[in-house]
């Protein structure tokens, strides 16, 4: 099986799993027990925490470990919004963000905020103007995301970030679950976001782990309440194997990024240019200056799930959009957002590689997927 879906979910490093089993067997003991296996337990911990700040250049006291992406965003929306009331209730976000974003700001309209939706270009990219319109003295928060999840349109965080912090006292998340490992981020002062999340599993690490990280202590309040761990911010005993997973999963992301990004460029570079030989029947939503690890492209009247069981027939797996809405039988949201003409809505696939991908595998992607096109559409490859 070759697998292009990895920004629905990736597979694990062997060393990742290893770790995972290693730490269930030997170090299993409550993080918050005074005994000595408890204190051991609690050392790991606080070095796998210490391993994820010094990669987002923050301190150790700002990294929170959770169940993943929709719950980091979650926490990062409500927490931070529910804290500020006293500063204003009004929160910035764009229509094409991830549906744990969307679906909070959502709950947080009906409790009386204010929200403005950011339009985006063809490209899937926020206009930095709109923002500055936008941003007002009582805006608490604002949420972006940094590579989008269905097309890989990168938005100019670095940018916003400058704009909001000069133009108001609101707090910037930024959505890095799909860039993390892929572009750079971290804390760098005032230029830039106040809050990352990330997701373990879409770094080859595993399912139930991820990170909310902080540039500096801010007023947020917790959604879960009990014995006060993770800072007071995540009560429950924490899945310390979880964790350290988690870190072992970004440490090995961050070393092999320069890498495993020049293969990802080369693999974009060289599908793009292959999927324009079909002429008119595609349509590329992604493109050059997007992420280079997605690649999103729609054919003329031809529905999406079509495509994606004739690839899967010959041993090929892509999606068609989100994997968190792909079963809805509507248009995506990012679809609608950047304007795809009727024609191509239903036919979007999505292909996303991953680090166990190979050139190999790009190259029997090209030869079957041109034998597809010929059998349902009867066009062949220029």
């Amino acid at each position: 099986m070759i697998y292009f879906d990895n920004s629905a979910t990736t597979r694990p490093y062997k060393e990742v799993l290893d770790t995972f089993v290693k730490v269930n067997e030997q170090f299993y003991a409550n993080p918050a027990s005074i005994h000595e296996a408890g204190v051991e337990v609690n050392e790991l911990l606080d070095r796998a925490r210490m391993q994820v700040a010094d990669i987002f250049n923050t301190e150790e006291k700002c990294v929170i470990f959770t169940a993943g992406g929709t719950e980091s965003n979650n926490l990062a929306i409500f927490g931070v919004s529910k804290a500020n009331t006293h500063k204003g209730k009004h929160i910035i976000t764009t229509k094409i963000e991830h549906a744990s974003v969307l679906e909070a700001v959502k709950s947080l309209e009906k409790d009386g905020f204010e929200v403005d939706y950011l339009d985006v270009d063809e490209t899937g990219t926020i206009s930095l103007e709109d923002l500055k319109q936008r941003v007002r003295k009582d805006t608490v928060l604002v949420s972006i995301m940094h590579v989008n999840n269905e097309i890989g349109a990168i938005q100019p965080i670095e940018e916003a970030g400058q704009i909001i912090h000069e133009n108001s006292r609101a707090v910037f998340h930024v959505d890095a679950v799909q860039s993390f490992g892929k572009l750079p981020i971290k804390f760098n002062g005032d230029k830039g976001p106040d809050i990352i999340t990330v997701s373990g599993h879409k770094i080859h690490g595993l399912k139930g782990s991820g990170v909310i990280v902080f540039r500096q202590k801010l007023n947020i309040i917790p959604l879960i309440l009990g014995g006060g761990q993770e800072f007071g911010l995540r009560s429950g005993t924490v899945a310390v194997p979880q964790a350290i997973a988690f870190a072992k999963a970004a440490r090995i992301t961050v070393e092999n990024a320069q890498a495993i990004q020049s293969k990802y460029k080369k693999w974009h570079e060289d599908l793009m240019k292959f999927l324009t030989g079909f002429g008119e029947v595609i349509h590329l939503l992604s493109t050059k200056f997007g992420a280079d690890h997605i690649l999103s492209f729609s054919v003329k009247d031809l529905k999406g799930e079509i495509l994606i069981n004739a690839l899967q027939e010959r041993g090929i797996i892509v999606s068609t959009s989100s994997a968190c809405s792909s079963k809805q039988k509507t248009t995506s949201h990012v679809v609608t957002a950047i304007n795809v003409a009727p024609k191509f809505k239903d036919g979007v696939i999505r292909l996303s590689f991953g680090a166990f991908n190979t050139d190999e595998e790009i190259e029997k992607f090209k030869e079957e997927f041109a034998k597809v096109i010929k059998d349902l559409k009867g066009v062949n490859y220029k």
